[in-house]
């Protein structure tokens, strides 16, 4: 069941993928972003690690997201997971994925190659007799589990709005409609935020995976000038599991900026001139 959760509340990271004209870049180069991960009554079962890197020879921004069981949870389901997703800069579109994991010893592998122009996404089992497969992608531009999260940092939703949004979830597309639910404020080892709550349902097509078996998802976004997810949670009817945000590093920009200052106001110069 940890395991499970875990896989759930990378559901819930991926669960808001937003679908504006040139889809925003969920990360930015060199940001770090590290949550701690429980579920019931056990508050260290899990960890997820997300950092981007920039690719500029290429035009690409490869974002890695690692995942795992820790402490008492990793001794009752070993848990192991990473994935590595590939945007192009100029669209801001992925384009690439690979997602591998290890449970219990058993390695499971796959690539997703996103074409546009074609409107398929090929599904391709790594390490496996399993064949390719051509995957119709749905309007939109989808995004992997974690990324479609991270994007909804560019919403700005006020209580009772909503926004549809396409996620893929192994190798099924999931259509959902996000609904801004409330302000609330929010306490993380980072800090003390004030955050909207998402919530993300399956209004225009038949409840699928976890929301046919009656699970529900809130997701807080800071609404500071950072709008980190701070929190999110999945709730099942045995018990909930939540992640929390315990570590932020800035983007590299942001770093050369706060450098730059600090270097000028030695110097005796006006650090905002």
């Amino acid at each position: 069941m940890i395991g499970r959760t875990l896989k759930l509340i990378v559901v819930a990271l991926g669960i808001a993928s937003s679908l504006p004209a040139t889809p925003a870049l969920p990360l930015q180069d060199g940001e770090k972003l590290t949550y701690r991960v429980s579920w019931a009554i056990v508050p260290g079962a899990g960890e997820i690690k997300i950092s981007a890197r920039q690719d500029a020879a290429n035009d690409r921004l490869v974002v890695t997201t690692n995942t795992a069981t820790r402490g008492l949870a990793k001794m009752l389901l070993p848990f192991q997971a990473e994935a590595s997703s590939v945007f192009d800069l100029k669209t801001g579109r992925m384009i690439s994925l690979l997602e591998k994991n290890v449970t219990k010893g058993r390695r499971s592998e796959h690539t997703v190659t996103f074409d546009f122009d074609s409107r398929i996404a090929t599904y391709a089992p790594v390490g496996s007799t399993e064949k390719p497969r051509d995957l119709p992608i749905p309007p939109g531009d989808p995004t992997d589990l974690m990324m479609g999260l991270l994007q909804t940092r560019t919403w700005d939703l006020t209580p009772g709005q909503k926004r549809d949004v396409l996620v893929l979830f192994d190798d099924d597309f999931y259509e959902l409609t996000i609904h801004m639910a409330r302000y609330e404020d929010v306490v993380t080892p980072v800090g003390k935020f004030r955050t909207v709550v998402l919530e993300p349902r399956m209004d225009k097509t038949p409840p699928k995976g976890m929301f046919r078996r009656g699970s529900s998802v809130r997701i807080w976004i800071a609404q500071d000038s950072h709008r980190l997810p701070v929190k999110f949670e999945v709730e099942f009817k045995i018990g909930t599991g939540s992640a929390t945000l315990e570590a932020y590093e800035a983007p590299s920009s942001a770093k050369a900026a706060v450098g730059t200052a600090t270097s000028r106001a030695r110097d005796g110069q006006n650090p905002r001139s």
